[in-house]
């Protein structure tokens, strides 16, 4: 969902009569939008050079706090799946809500203090959340890995997983000179197996080979061959297509040691838990960042009306969101009702302020200023 922060010069220089003009050429009678007004604080701003430097520095500054909120989103996305998005709340209230009902954060962002000092505490914010994120995301993916590969090591194919859970001691033979291999064939090649095992190296124990496991692809075969011959017989194997599985016996049993299955377990419940409280996190800095966003976008609102309108600070601010399929109706009657020049702004082949950049930003495009905002 995408809503517009708007700042609308006064007409008739009344606030009043401005937005219920708003509402009747958006919502009352074209069903266009549906609106909300937006309380923007006056700021202090300082010089008109200062205001330019500011309005440089929200333009970068807004990119990276989006990007920000964007992965913190993706993130719950990932582990809890995109009907969570729904649910995010902000400040206590629904992400919608709290767009239209915007109220400054006094006690945490207060207005006495120079804009450059908010910013720079609205970016210390944002960075911290962005490094925490990067720590829980790789916590829970460390764990996720182990649990991936417990699981496969498990209950994959013969191909994929570890032998030793299925290979029992008195089917090795481990001598000095003789040893016993291991060996996955498709049960497609088995004859062929049977047939050519002898002849692909020499010192081959004959009729030795024999059926240790299968699953629904695979057989696994075992061998018996003197040990310096391993590596020829290993490479004979592999040209003709049979996988040669490394054995490792496993270690003594401990009284207090925990089964494999216990161990996945765990690692299970472990995976659940940072799962979990990866997403309690992200909802949490969800709240922190897209607050922070916002109060970014009120104060470049703010800086971005005094630069078109000029001082004192005279602009209704609004909050839009577009009906589906009206935003280009929608801009144009902004741009009719409300735009001070509105010729120069058309975007035609003739030029104006659209034709000189197409890589202007949002805030150069229309004769009002606008910010749009992205909740999705």
């Amino acid at each position: 969902m995408v809503y517009w922060l708007v700042s609308l010069p006064l007409l008739k220089g009344r606030r009043d009569h401005t937005w219920e003009l708003l509402q009747e050429k958006s919502s009352y009678g074209q069903q266009l939008s549906s609106n909300a007004k937006l309380e923007v604080p006056e700021l202090r701003v300082g010089t008109i050079d200062t205001l330019l430097q500011h309005s440089d520095d929200l333009a970068k500054m807004s990119i990276g706090t989006e990007a920000i909120v964007a992965k913190i989103r993706r993130t719950i996305t990932d582990v809890a799946g995109q009907s969570a998005i729904q649910t995010l709340k902000v400040e206590n209230l629904p992400v919608e809500s709290y767009l239209t009902r915007f109220r400054w954060d006094e006690p945490k962002f207060p207005l006495r203090r120079p804009v450059k000092e908010t910013l720079d505490k609205i970016t210390e914010i944002l960075a911290h959340l962005e490094d925490d994120l990067k720590v829980k995301v790789s916590e829970y993916n460390t764990v996720k890995g182990q649990m991936n590969a417990a699981m496969r090591k498990a209950g994959g194919s013969l191909a994929v997983r570890d032998i030793s859970a299925v290979v029992k001691p008195n089917q090795v033979i481990d001598s000095e000179n003789l040893c016993t291999l291991f060996v996955v064939v498709s049960k497609y090649g088995v004859k062929e197996w049977e047939t050519c095992y002898e002849k692909l190296c020499e010192f081959v124990v004959p009729r030795s080979s024999k059926h240790v496991a299968e699953d629904q692809d695979y057989v696994l075969m075992s061998v018996v061959l003197f040990r310096r011959v391993a590596d020829d017989f290993k490479t004979a194997a592999r040209v003709r297509g049979f996988q040669v599985k490394e054995y490792t016996p496993p270690p003594p049993e401990q009284p207090d040691a925990p089964s494999s299955d216990m161990s996945l377990n765990q690692l299970k419940a472990e995976g659940q838990a940072k799962q979990q409280a990866l997403e309690q996190w992200c909802r949490t800095a969800y709240g922190e960042a897209f607050s922070c966003y916002i109060h970014m976008a009120v104060i470049r609102l703010f800086v971005e009306s005094i630069l078109r309108y000029g001082l004192p600070p005279q602009f209704q601010a609004a909050v839009i969101k577009p009906l589906p399929k009206m935003e280009a109706r929608l801009r144009t009657v902004l741009a009719t009702t409300f735009g001070t020049d509105v010729a120069y702004w058309k975007d035609d082949a003739g030029g104006g302020a659209a034709a000189a950049g197409a890589l202007a930003s949002e805030i150069d495009q229309y004769p009002y200023v606008s910010i749009s905002i992205s909740t999705e």
